[in-house]
């Protein structure tokens, strides 16, 4: 099965029960309303044109994250969720330039910082075969986990049957080469604030150019590290010098006067 989650925007009442499941589930700060996506906030929900909308990563089937991180830091599993290892990260970030949906943030504030993002729960939950904390809570049927085709068809055939409903349109069948979270909605995707402007390809495809500069990145970053590291080196080697130049010379003033 390759797993993902169908978010039906007719149905969402805008409880925020799958935000406080997401930050009980993760050991995250408690906000009741999270304005926005942060590495304290891995899902949420905000209000356009009158319609509640979920958002979280897309856990798109070939991650332009994943593409670029040059230590695997970021995977993509076989179910489907797009995860992270922090024991791997160096904290380069290419993460967060690649992901066409703007997803993965970076712990700013924090002195030791990981990228953070949903990992659709896939550790805790969705590897044991439960499903995510958040799909789990929802208490008006506007969010399905299951397989991702299935999810497809129960989606078109939703859009069928209730044209008056919903736009004819499935978000995250095709964009950004396809996504593991999915959307149907009764207000054009547009209107509320999705990227329709991203590439339906597969983003990967477009990133190998940047992914192929790496090495001659990396090099160029070495060396100014190194040059970093020496410049405080020194300054911190005449510090100490002068430091002890000093120090003898007040121990030699003490000496004289104790002659005289």
């Amino acid at each position: 099965m390759r797993a993902g989650f169908l978010v039906d925007l007719s149905k969402c009442v805008g409880c925020g029960a799958c935000t406080l499941a997401c930050q009980e589930i993760n050991g995250l700060p408690v906000q009741a309303s999270p304005p926005k996506l942060s590495d304290t906030t891995f899902t949420m929900i905000s209000t356009q044109n009158q319609v509640h909308i979920k958002r979280q990563c897309m856990h798109c089937l070939e991650p332009a994250c994943v593409s670029v991180c040059p230590v695997g830091a970021l995977q993509k599993t076989e179910l489907g969720p797009v995860i992270y290892e922090e024991g791997r990260c160096i904290g380069c970030r290419y993460c967060m330039l690649a992901c066409p949906f703007g997803i993965p943030k970076y712990e700013w504030e924090n002195p030791l910082p990981k990228v953070q993002k949903c990992t659709m729960c896939f550790h805790k939950r969705v590897s044991k075969g439960l499903e995510p904390a958040c799909t789990s809570v929802c208490p008006s049927g506007a969010l399905k986990f299951g397989d991702r085709d299935a999810l497809i068809r129960e989606a078109t055939t939703r859009i069928e049957a209730n044209p008056g409903t919903y736009v004819d349109h499935i978000f995250g069948v095709k964009e950004a080469g396809g996504t593991s979270v999915l959307y149907i909605s009764p207000v054009p995707f547009a209107a509320l604030g999705f990227r329709v402007d991203v590439e339906e390809d597969s983003y990967p495809k477009l990133t190998w150019a940047v992914l192929s500069k790496v090495p001659s990145i990396v090099g160029i970053g070495s060396v100014l590290l190194v040059g970093i590291h020496w410049v405080i080196s020194r300054r911190m080697m005449m510090e100490r010098m002068e430091h002890e130049a000093a120090e003898h010379r007040r121990e030699s003033t003490t000496r004289g006067g104790d002659r005289s």
